[in-house]
């Protein structure tokens, strides 16, 4: 070996673990910034169901209940609005070097097929035989209402229980 080259690998070995440490610490900021969209994806989704879900008690209450599910995602509110029965609401996390905002709506479903409309499609069977259930009870002959549920129906959902 000759003099000159004497301690060169200690040159590059030093250029490689930065070179690496840089590129490692670029990975770990992108996921970060990853995790921080969705998770105000999650906290806008939550928030205008929320919101949603108290539309008939007025816009403050509305928002105020879409807050209060934002912070328990640990994001901030960054946006609400009511437009009848649908709610727009934006969030954003409350911490961390990456804020991004992400909206969400949320609101009744559409309205069910009638006359003139095209009908909801089929839906799409299982693969492989269903088990047999059973014998099924005589209409009226159930267990009785559902704690929680009001009769002839399902909570929060629009049209459910009638013909």
């Amino acid at each position: 070996m000759r003099g000159d080259d004497r301690g060169s690998a200690t040159v590059w070995a030093a250029l490689v673990a930065v070179v690496l440490g840089a590129v490692f610490g670029g990975v770990l900021l992108l996921g970060q910034a990853v995790v921080a969209r969705h998770r105000a994806a999650a906290a806008a989704d939550l928030a205008a169901l929320a919101a949603a879900a108290a539309w008939a008690h007025g816009p403050e209450t509305a928002c105020a209940a879409a807050g209060r599910v934002a912070r328990a995602q640990d994001a901030a509110l960054a946006g609400c609005t009511l437009h009848g029965e649908v709610a727009e609401v934006a969030a954003r996390p409350a911490k961390g070097p990456f804020t991004p905002v992400s909206t969400a709506r949320a609101g009744p479903p559409l309205p069910a097929p009638g006359p003139g409309r095209n009908p909801a499609p089929a839906p799409v069977p299982a693969p492989g035989p269903v088990p047999d259930p059973g014998p099924v009870p005589a209409p009226g002959a159930g267990a009785g209402p559902v704690p929680g549920l009001p009769a002839g129906g399902s909570a929060g959902v629009r049209g459910a229980g009638t013909p």
